[in-house]
């Protein structure tokens, strides 16, 4: 499967959202991923959190930061979950609005980022 995470820290509004997307057309399995465009990518989940929270997280680790960016909802499997919050402090550490986009490609077992 191929998905996208797009991880947007709103400094000013004190929150961070992480959306996940993934190719859901059949028709799109042997477009190589770099051709694809937005309109592919089927949003399947927004998770909202308190940057309070995330700042304390990423104070207790990353495992701590793993934790809490995991959901009922949202649950990235370990490699996937680790490049999220290590995302995640990057946008942190730059403390202004920003965003990242992480795709992946179950096929290849490899991430882009953007």
């Amino acid at each position: 499967m191929r998905q996208k995470y797009l991880i947007i820290h709103d400094a000013a509004k004190h929150n961070l959202k992480i959306r996940e997307y993934a190719v859901i057309d059949k028709s799109l399995e042997k477009t190589h991923t770099s051709m694809l465009r937005h309109d592919d990518y089927c949003l399947l989940y927004e998770e909202n959190y308190d940057s309070a929270i995330i700042v304390n997280s990423i104070s207790n680790g990353m495992s701590d930061l793993v934790a809490t960016l995991r959901t009922r909802n949202l649950f990235p499997v370990a490699p996937k979950a680790d490049l999220i919050a290590q995302s995640v402090i990057s946008l942190y550490d730059s403390a202004k609005n920003s965003s990242v986009e992480l795709f992946f490609n179950d096929s290849d077992r490899n991430a882009n980022l953007r």
